[in-house]
Formats: C-alpha cells, sequence, structure tokens
C-alpha cells in the first residue's frame, strides 16, 4: 500500500533505526517511545490488523523477530509484546505490527 508508513519502511523508502529484518519482517525502533526500549516488529506484506487473516507463517516470523528483538536490546529481565486492534483500542497506523516494550519494570496494572 503505497500510502502506508509501514510498508514504506519495510520497502525501505522511508529511513527507520532497523533492529531485524528477514524476508517476512522488519523490526526498528518507535520515533515516540513509550519505554526504554521500544521497537516495532511489522510484517513486511500489509495486514490491517491481527484479524486480517494473517498466515500463520506470517505470525511465527514476527514471534521469531519478538525473539531476536529482545536479545539484541538487552530484555533479560522481561518484556512486554502488545498489537493494538482497531483505532478504539490505540491503533494508530492501520498495519499490523508488535510493540517491544522493555527496559524499565512493566509489572503495572494496565487496567
Amino acid at each position: 500500500m503505497q500510502d502506508c508508513i509501514f510498508c514504506r519502511i519495510a520497502a525501505h523508502e522511508i529511513t527507520a533505526r532497523v533492529v531485524y529484518e528477514d524476508d517476512e519482517v522488519i523490526a526498528f525502533d518507535d520515533n515516540s517511545p513509550q519505554a526504554p526500549v521500544h521497537t516495532l516488529v511489522v510484517p513486511k506484506h500489509h495486514y490491517d490488523s491481527i484479524i486480517d487473516d494473517v498466515p500463520g507463517e506470517t505470525l511465527a516470523a514476527m514471534a521469531r523477530a519478538v525473539r531476536v528483538v529482545a536479545e539484541r536490546k538487552g530484555l533479560k529481565d522481561g518484556f512486554r509484546v502488545i498489537t493494538n486492534t482497531g483505532e478504539a483500542a490505540g491503533q494508530t497506523v492501520g498495519h499490523l505490527h508488535f510493540h517491544v516494550l522493555g527496559g524499565k519494570d512493566l509489572a503495572a496494572k494496565l487496567i
């Protein structure tokens, strides 16, 4: 999708601080971090959200990327993985992505 910022990052049309990349996914640091470590894991193929009939292979590639990001960012004490689905849940970019958050105590309740 030409107007999707994450598709453009995945195509290297927009510069990002890439943490990991393979044939299926790209992981890059968020420009507005909500934690000391805030990296986004994004499939290179466009899916609106996690409920957009995403193939299992793509989800598995995203999970592998999360592991690599956690290792590269030194998140040995734990981290959080979040995906928002829909505007009411806080999804601001209409392209499936996982937020990998860490580098501080995240044990507080979300709700």
